[in-house]
């Protein structure tokens, strides 16, 4: 997409918020004049997906973002220091800031209230022009009327001149003028909504999700306070609060918890550089992978983009530096490479700049060019330093980059003979593969089944056309507690690498992958679920894009059959049997369990004299079914249902996959005994 011109800002972020707000000057005018008007409101109730992503869970919490959002950009703009958020009775959801409150005097463009216009107009605020905002995380100022039009009633306060205006609105339509309605010693705005339930298939908040990305918000800002209440439940009332003053050199900390650091320090910087604030923390962990993060205006940019490009250059091109000055590198020719400097490094860059240009609607990659050089120069200058000021912890963070270079040795020789000759040349795919005939992988998907008995269902009853098969003998790798070479050496792991075509690690590309849907299906107990997370595991860690662009599927087969007379309906979880058993006045007394046998048809026929009308049967394994029965409930487009594999927040699923899987076991001990009690139908 065309770059937009980068206007030079007038001002440079301060690097705290409380800071901030001190020196803020006469100047930094923030009134009517500041708002402009782009284009008007009505296209959001069309499409909300195209504003907050989905009408689900992610997009209903987008709402709050996107109003934090702005009390966010008033802090870092040195207006405000405290940000809260507060979960309401009867579905509402409150957010305030104490910055300058949102302008309420007439708007020379659209002849109202600025308030009313910043809340009933798309792309109205005080993030386009001059004047408004330098550095605003919400890039393109629709937030605020975005939240107003996907909500059935919704209530502003502005604190400002010395009073207390109040204005309503329905369905983003305003209810009156704005008013006056009290006097008000301080400044700020409280927005108060709740959401429509027409549009949102989801419509109750969820706590630790507020609390997660509340406590990210706070490490990326340092010196804002953002506080959580939860005061849906009188009885039963929460609040988290969160101030860092050490910023995202405390949030590394927070993420290696638990972890073995390989340095003692906290490498950190904080500078600008052509009005471009670079802030830089990284320490290195004996883990065999990295947990790089990336935000440009406290916006997640997983895809990376201009600053971590900048990062990863300086990060190789200065420890091979320091490496040869100090002979930790001996040869001439021996050098770290990229992967080697990253083995172990859990890393965030945060840039901060006035005009960020994203590559997606998602803002999932940066694309400023400008940014690169900026965050290389700071980065390289302060780490050269930290390296020459530190040498122990210098000694420490070499002795792990060679030590992964000995490993990419190890593993090259396995990685080229496995996968160069299979992957990468198409001679040989897995003698298990029952493959499809498609060529055209847009429209092919490979089904991952537990075991040889759900396979031979899954191959008969599968769609040869566009559906392959390829079955799993027991439990693959542990990949969280594995090298590369380790990996390769395990049959389960190399055949489904060879199957996908996309190879591993720094030779992967998406472009050669052989179905665009890779479906997860195991059976549903213990050993399934132990099977289905070893899988999550491993692309999650080493194919973290098929994830990110939605090729990664669970398949939800059927828990129960429930038969009246003739009639059979499947049902996917026991919540679906208790409304079904209620709907036909059943009583669990009132049931005998069915007994049957497979006809020469592959039907199921009833042996038993005098049983019930209603039988309920019980499927643990995908091996129970006949393939008729799995095509038509699990495999069948028409009529399956499937769970797509998303990230929504890495960091949590980070930790959550090293709790779970890594080598530590107290951590794990003390996840299972927290979430035991939310267990549901745990079969052992």
């Amino acid at each position: 997409m065309p770059k937009k011109a980068v206007k030079k800002p007038v001002k440079t972020v301060k690097k705290t918020a409380k800071s901030a707000k001190k020196d803020v000057k006469k100047k930094d005018a923030y009134g009517a004049a500041q708002i402009t008007v782009l284009e008007g409101l009505s296209p959001v109730r069309k499409r909300p997906g195209m504003y907050i992503g989905n009408t689900a869970a992610t997009g209903l919490h987008h709402l709050i973002w996107e109003a934090v959002d702005n009390g966010i950009d008033e802090a870092m703009a040195g207006h405000a220091d405290t940000v809260s958020i507060t979960l309401l009775p009867e579905g509402k959801v409150s957010v305030s800031d104490n910055g300058r409150g949102i302008p309420v005097e007439k708007h020379k463009v659209s002849k109202k209230s600025a308030l009313e216009t910043v809340m009933t107009t798309l792309h109205a605020g005080g993030k386009f022009g001059d004047g408004g905002y330098k550095v605003s995380g919400g890039l393109h100022g629709v937030g605020v009327s975005v939240v107003n039009a996907l909500s059935i009633w919704m209530r502003t306060e502005v604190k400002r001149d010395g009073k207390l205006w109040a204005q309503e609105y329905k369905i983003g339509k305003a209810q009156g003028k704005v008013k006056a309605i009290g006097k008000a010693k301080d400044t700020g705005t409280t927005q108060i909504w709740q959401p429509d339930d027409s549009i949102f298939t989801v419509t109750e908040f969820d706590w630790q999700t507020i609390v997660d990305h509340t406590r990210q918000q706070a490490y990326l800002t340092k010196g804002i306070k953002l506080n959580c209440y939860d005061e849906r439940d009188p009885k039963n009332k929460k609040s988290h609060k969160f101030y860092f003053e050490g910023g995202i050199a405390s949030y590394i900390r927070h993420l290696n918890n638990g972890h073995d650091v390989k340095q003692e320090k906290v490498f950190y910087v904080n500078k600008n550089k052509d009005e471009i604030v670079v802030e830089v923390a990284f320490q290195y962990t004996s883990d065999f992978r990295e947990n790089v993060y990336a935000f440009a205006n406290n916006i997640a940019n997983p895809e990376g983009g201009s600053h971590m490009v900048g990062f990863r250059t300086a990060l190789t091109r200065v420890l091979n530096k320091y490496a040869r000055k100090n002979n930790f590198l001996k040869e001439k020719d021996q050098n770290l490479t990229a992967e080697d400097v990253r083995e172990g490094l859990t890393a965030i860059v945060s840039v901060k700049l006035p005009e960020p240009q994203f590559e997606g609607q998602t803002k999932a990659k940066l694309g400023n060019v400008e940014v690169r050089p900026a965050v290389e120069s700071i980065f390289a200058t302060a780490l050269e330093i930290f390296l020459d000021e530190n040498p122990r912890d210098a000694k420490d963070m070499l002795g792990k980059c060679l030590l992964a270079a000995q490993a990419r040795m190890a593993a090259r020789s396995a990685r080229e003979t496995v996968l160069r000759k299979g992957a990468l040349e198409g001679l040989t795919l897995p003698g298990k593969l029952s493959d499809c005939s498609s060529r055209d992988p847009k429209e092919c998907e490979l089904y991952i089944v537990e075991g040889d008995s759900a396979g031979g269902s899954a191959k008969q009853g599968r769609d040869r056309r566009f559906q392959a098969i390829l079955p799993l003998r027991g439990k693959i790798l542990n990949v969280e507690r594995a090298r590369l070479d380790k990996m390769l050496a395990n049959n389960e792991v190399k055949n489904l690498i060879i199957a996908m075509g996309t190879n591993i690690g720094e030779q992967f590309n998406i472009e050669s992958l052989r179905y665009d849907r890779v479906v997860i299906m195991t059976d549903a107990d213990v050993d399934g679920a132990h099977i289905r997370t070893l899988l999550l595991t491993l692309f999650y860690r080493y194919f973290p894009e098929l994830v990110r662009e939605g090729h990664v599927y669970i398949a939800q087969p059927p828990l129960y059959s429930f038969k009246k007379g003739k009639e059979v309906t499947w049902v996917f979880n026991d919540e679906e049997l208790e409304k079904l058993k209620k709907q036909h006045g059943i009583i669990d007394d009132d049931l005998v369990p069915e007994e049957v046998e497979e006809s020469d048809e592959g039907e199921e026929v009833q042996t038993k004299k005098g049983a019930p009308k209603v039988n309920i049967q019980r499927y643990k394994g995908l091996g129970e079914m006949n393939p008729g029965q799995l095509w038509e409930t699990t495999m069948d487009p028409a009529t399956r249902l499937m769970k797509q594999v998303t990230i929504e927040e890495a960091a949590k699923a980070d930790q959550t996959f090293e709790i779970l899987m890594g080598a530590e076991v107290a951590p794990r001990k003390k996840f299972i005994q927290t979430h035991a009690k939310s267990v549901k139908n745990l079969d052992i």
